[in-house]
């Protein structure tokens, strides 16, 4: 299994250069060469699996055992799964009016890219040991990432990490999750900007290959494949809870309702779908939009400035994670990922071909919700079943109720996708409520605070501002030289 750039300008490399890296040197993001394809048989037999024996299956697929022996990579997996407060690491949640939510954030920071992260972790930590390397790792962050990261390399001696958040656009938890962690290779930036503000120095680093290679610079945000790997098995454990049975021709169709931000969810699903799993997926956004946009329109372009949501780690314009299910839908086209990219990035501007556009229609439905959308979802589901929901999953669950097929619904036309028939339907879950007090409290409802989030507001704090007019990237360059002369 080699990986491959989006934009065909890279030499092909193995999974290990794939983990290590941010973008591809040509600017694109890695991707398998070629998709495993999965027979019935296999499905069958993988739907007795839990959640971790199915990451353990799709990683085997994906990272070769003569990289990684079997049994290490599963006593790995095993490692990255034993600080989840779930004993089945995440879970369906089955509730009224045919909603099902799988909860994906019962890991220490109480959010699903603690699943992704505490694996690539892992995985980072057996070649570090094994090559006595060092490695920088650069994120930005809207929300969850960073605290993720941070918990998934803290105390490592092999590793730093650089974490820049959008001071005053996450929650007060979000920030002290990250800010409080007091750790020799744990560097915090507090950025006054917005999520995309943040990327830009993050991007002007990795394309400085000088730099990029003396500090052995990588990223842990979406756009490492890792990550991405980890998140199929999300599209798979909700297929085999929610599928009716696996013993009719065809197998059943579920579909996936995925919160959508950087876009690598949605994107591991568009992968799920290509191995052969028989889903439906649903990318639903808040009213950052540009995704609906794109599938609705092919309108892949930026529409003023971010606005600030309920659901603030979705509050993103620029998903970078859609270059990969562009490049999937186009047949592995380098070229012409390369030629649009480059006309996205120079315009913030791009009107999709036809044939790719009507490819992605055909693949993704999609949805946006406003955050009245939001509010009212959690309050329903709070009224029906006691259950309280962040305001991302509440995104999904606002695409739930919308539909004709939702119980006791009157249906009144709307700019969503409508259900023609009822298949069973399944809404992640990337978070928990008790990250988000003040939406909760917006919604009328009462927040449930873990005493180990209560804790943080108590613990001593520590991040470096970055200011509006500082050149941030000169400022990340500084404070990694000054690190490393520690190594």
């Amino acid at each position: 299994m080699e990986y491959i750039s989006t934009r065909g300008g890279t030499r092909a490399v193995d999974f290990e250069g794939a983990l290590f890296s941010g973008y591809a040197p040509d600017g694109g993001l890695f991707m398998p060469q070629s998709i495993p394809s999965l027979n019935r048989d296999t499905l069958r037999r993988w739907s007795g699996l839990c959640y971790r024996g199915l990451v353990k299956e799709l990683c085997s697929l994906f990272i070769p055992a003569d990289l990684v022996p079997r049994n290490t990579l599963n006593d790995l997996i095993n490692r990255a799964f034993s600080r989840f407060r779930h004993k089945d690491v995440v879970h369906l949640s089955r509730l009224k009016d045919g909603l099902n939510v799988l909860e994906l954030w019962h890991g220490v920071t109480y959010a699903f890219k603690d699943l992704s992260l505490s694996c690539t972790g892992q995985f980072l930590q057996y070649f570090l040991e094994k090559k006595q390397k060092h490695v920088t790792i650069l994120v930005g962050t809207s929300g969850d990432t960073g605290s993720s990261a941070i918990e998934s390399v803290r105390g490592q001696k092999n590793m730093d990490i650089f974490v820049l958040l959008p001071k005053g656009l996450c929650t007060q938890i979000q920030e002290l999750q990250m800010t409080t962690v007091i750790e020799d290779n744990v560097h915090i930036f507090s950025a006054h900007g917005n999520s995309d503000e943040i990327d830009e120095p993050i991007k002007e680093l990795f394309a400085d290959d000088d730099f990029a290679r003396k500090y052995n610079l990588m990223s842990l945000n979406s756009i490492n494949w890792s990550r991405i790997m980890v998140q199929i098995a999300h599209h798979f454990y909700a297929y085999f809870q929610c599928a009716p049975s696996l013993d009719t021709t065809p197998l059943p169709v579920v579909e996936i309702v995925v919160p959508t931000g950087g876009g690598g969810n949605i994107t591991a699903g568009c992968i799920a779908q290509k191995m052969g799993l028989p889903i439906r997926l649903v990318a639903v956004v808040n009213s950052n939009d540009i995704i609906h946009r794109t599938v609705q329109r092919g309108d892949f372009s930026l529409a003023g400035s971010v606005k600030a949501t309920l659901a603030s780690a979705m509050d993103i314009q620029e998903p970078y994670n859609v270059e990969r299910i562009l490049w999937l839908l186009s047949g592995s086209d380098g070229s012409l990922i390369k030629t649009l990219m480059e006309q996205f990035s120079v315009s913030k501007s791009l009107k999709l071909p036809e044939d790719l556009h009507r490819k992605l229609s055909e693949t993704l439905r999609s949805c946006s919700a406003s955050d009245e959308d939001i509010v009212g979802a959690m309050q329903r589901c709070w009224e029906e079943n006691q259950y309280l929901l962040c305001p991302h999953s509440a995104v999904a669950a606002h695409y739930h109720y919308s539909q004709p097929d939702s119980p006791g619904l009157v249906y009144i036309p709307f700019s969503c996708f409508s259900s023609l028939f009822s298949i069973p339907r399944c809404c992640l879950a990337p978070a928990s409520a008790a990250k988000f007090q003040d939406a909760v409290l917006r919604a009328g409802l009462v927040p449930q605070i873990p005493p180990e989030i209560t804790a943080l507001t108590a613990m001593e704090t520590r991040s470096t501002p970055l200011e509006q007019g500082q050149d941030w990237a000169q400022v990340l360059r500084g404070r990694i030289g000054a690190v490393a002369q520690q190594w």
